[in-house]
């Protein structure tokens, strides 16, 4: 299997996750649960049985046991056994239930088992890379990262309806690999299409050719024009397809993925600001933090002491009116 290229592997490094509330439905019968939005990627799997899921408006998908799906951030979703079916208040359903999977219909018939878990970004500020995630992704039985992902959502049902030691570890680790599996699937199962947005941009020759230097090379001071030399293409040429691809200038790019890469020094240890922006060449620790905060939103001191503070508000429904699937 070819290679991931350099620039996925630093962001996966860098995105910090952990999963949260694991939870799913059991059904037989007719029976559907609506959800408003959510406010963080969703991975799920049909372990037994089918269901009909549905995002934001758009096709419903048919899954059967051992698809996998995959739901991005701030939209609703509703899940049922028939497109015709009616709809509860999936919240409602799941406040009055006692267990984290969910028992509808009668008892003896061959049941729908349906796993959901929520993947939430400790560094929204790295996460940002990947907001071009399309709305519903349906990861397929039979493929690798499908095969992965059933006995990783298995494993986190088991530690979290149990009290072990390590449980909350054990789940945060397996949520990264479930998180991997699943990017895995939108880049190499994507049948020849281009995947959504950052992710697309790594697929393009010239583009992904030039985050890897920029990511294997990021304390270089590139120019847009040496960036485009280096891929073949002429510097207006380049700098139009790039911020296409990748959403912003190739620069403003370069700047963010070091202030990114920063940010993860200054948490990692007791370096001072100073040594720190000493490695990113810049001259005086004033310029660094002026720098820094124009990207992440804070001063690099108030990140060290809470990253969570400095990542942009999400950009999406007003938190009342969040609810989730595994979060209900």
């Amino acid at each position: 299997m070819e290679r991931m290229p350099d620039p996925l592997l630093d962001v996966l490094a860098a995105l910090n996750v952990h999963v949260s509330h694991l939870s799913g439905v059991e059904a037989t019968g007719h029976w559907g649960l609506r959800f408003d939005a959510h406010e963080h990627i969703k991975i799920g799997a049909v372990l037994t049985g089918s269901c009909v899921l549905g995002a934001n408006g758009e096709p419903s998908l048919r899954l059967s046991a051992g698809d996998c799906f995959l739901l991005s951030d701030f939209h609703w979703f509703q899940v049922a056994d028939e497109r015709s079916t009616p709809l509860d208040d999936g919240q409602r359903v799941y406040q009055a239930s006692r267990t984290r999977i969910v028992q509808l219909g009668e008892p003896g018939a061959e049941p729908t088992l349906v796993l959901g878990a929520g993947v939430h970004f400790l560094d929204p500020t790295v996460a940002s890379l990947l907001s071009g995630l399309p709305v519903l992704t349906a990861i397929r039985a039979g493929t690798a990262p499908a095969r992965a992902i059933q006995p990783l959502l298995r494993l986190c049902l088991e530690e979290a309806d149990r009290v072990r030691i390590g449980a909350p570890m054990m789940i945060e680790r397996l949520a990264e690999m479930l998180f991997l599996q699943a990017v895995r699937a939108l880049v190499e199962e994507s049948g020849g299409t281009t995947p959504y947005g950052w992710l697309g941009a790594l697929g393009d020759p010239q583009i992904g050719g030039s985050l890897v230097l920029m990511h294997r090379q990021s304390a270089r001071r590139w120019t847009v024009a040496e960036l485009g030399h280096a891929v073949g293409m002429s510097r207006a040429t380049f700098a139009a397809r790039f911020r296409q691809l990748v959403g912003m200038p190739p620069l403003e790019y370069l700047l963010r993925w070091r202030m990114h890469t920063a940010g993860r020094a200054l948490l990692a240890g007791d370096r001072t600001v100073a040594s720190v922006a000493a490695e990113w060449g810049y001259a005086s620790e004033a310029g660094f933090s002026a720098a820094f905060k124009r990207v992440v939103g804070v001063s690099p001191g108030r990140y060290r002491a809470n990253p969570m503070a400095a990542a942009p508000p999400p950009q999406g429904p007003p938190a009342e009116h969040l609810v989730s699937f595994a979060d209900a």
